[in-house]
C-alpha cells in the first residue's frame, strides 16, 4: 500500500519541476503550510478581480496536472519554491482539489505515502457539508486526514473549535463513501450535501452529488486525482438515480471504506467508474460541457 501511494500519478507528477520540490520542506506539517500558500481559491474570498487578479486568470482553475501547476507557479514567482512566502497574486487560481494535489505531489516527492480524498466538510459554512477535497497521509498508526487549504489557527465557525489540520476529525470532513452510507442510512440529511447552498442546480446537491463524489473518491484512491467538475462513465447530470445505481453506490461505498489497494484497483476497473481516455468536464461558473482528452 505504501509503495502505491508514494509513487506519483500522472496527475501529481511534478515532471521537470521535481528539482524545485527538492527545496520544499520535508515534514507533513511544513508541507501542509507550504501548500496553503500556493493557491488562491477562485470563489471563497469573493470574485478574484476584487483581489487584483485579471479576469483571464480564472482559466487557471482548469489546470489539471501538477507539472503544469508547478510551471505556472514558477513563472509567477521563480524565486519562491514551495515553503517560501508567496503573495496572493503569485499563487495560482484554483480550488480545494488544487491545494490537495500540490500537497500530495510534494509529499510523494519526499517519500511520504499520500492520496487525495473527496468528500464533504462541515467546517466551511455552518449548517452545510460543502463539497471538498483534502489529503490523507499514511503514518504508523494509520491514515490521517490533512487539510492543505486552510491557514494555521483556523477555527471551525460551527463551534469555534481549532481542530488539528494534520488530523482532521472524520465527523468534520466526511469522505464520500462515509457520506453516502450515512445519507442512505438516514444518519445524515442528504439535503445538507452541496457544492454551495447558493447554487440552485439540483445535480449539485443531495444524493446525486453524493454519488458524483463517491466515484471521484474511488478515482482518487486509485491515483486519478480528477477535477471536481469532471464526469465520465456512470456520471451524468441525473437528479434521480435509478435503483440499480443506488445499489451500485452502496456496494462501492462499502468497498471504499474497508478494502485494500488491490480490491480498490479491481473495483476501479469496471466500465462504469474507470476513468477513460476522453472525459467530459463542466467548468464553472458557465457550466459549459466540453470533452477533454487526458494525457
Amino acid at each position: 500500500m505504501d509503495d502505491f501511494y508514494v509513487s506519483q500519478s500522472r496527475f501529481s507528477d511534478p515532471g521537470p519541476h521535481a528539482d524545485w520540490l527538492d527545496a520544499a520542506p520535508r515534514s507533513v506539517a511544513a508541507l501542509r503550510e507550504a501548500a496553503s500558500e500556493l493557491v488562491f481559491h477562485y470563489w471563497a474570498h469573493g470574485g478574484i478581480t476584487e483581489h487584483g487578479f485579471p479576469a483571464a486568470r480564472h482559466a487557471e482553475i482548469t489546470l489539471r496536472y501538477a507539472t503544469d501547476m508547478w510551471a505556472r507557479l514558477r513563472e509567477l514567482d521563480p524565486a519562491a519554491p514551495p515553503g517560501r512566502p508567496r503573495p496572493p497574486l503569485n499563487r495560482i487560481v484554483g480550488c480545494c482539489r488544487d491545494f490537495t494535489l500540490l500537497f500530495v505531489s510534494m509529499a510523494r516527492h519526499h517519500g511520504i505515502p499520500a492520496r487525495a480524498r473527496v468528500g464533504f466538510a462541515s467546517y466551511l459554512m455552518p449548517g452545510w457539508y460543502l463539497d471538498h477535497v483534502v489529503a490523507e497521509v499514511r503514518a504508523d498508526d494509520g491514515w490521517h486526514l490533512v487539510e492543505p487549504q486552510l491557514s494555521t489557527g483556523f477555527r471551525d465557525p460551527v463551534d469555534d473549535v481549532a481542530f488539528d489540520l494534520l488530523d482532521v476529525p472524520r465527523d468534520r470532513f466526511v469522505t464520500a463513501p462515509d457520506a453516502w452510507t450515512a445519507a442512505r442510512a438516514g444518519d445524515l440529511d442528504p439535503a445538507r450535501l452541496v457544492v454551495s447552498p447558493d447554487l440552485d442546480v439540483p445535480f449539485l446537491r443531495g444524493i446525486p452529488y453524493a454519488w458524483h463524489n463517491l466515484v471521484l473518491d474511488l478515482a482518487a484512491l486509485n491515483k486519478h486525482e480528477m477535477l471536481q467538475w469532471d464526469t465520465w462513465g456512470a456520471l451524468d447530470a441525473s437528479v434521480s438515480l435509478p435503483p440499480a445505481t443506488l445499489a451500485r453506490a452502496d456496494e462501492l461505498a462499502a468497498l471504499a471504506a474497508t478494502a485494500d489497494v488491490e480490491q480498490l484497483r479491481a473495483a476501479f476497473d469496471a466500465d462504469d467508474v474507470r476513468v477513460p481516455p476522453v472525459i467530459r468536464t463542466v467548468t464553472p461558473p458557465e457550466q459549459h460541457l466540453a470533452e477533454v482528452v487526458l494525457r
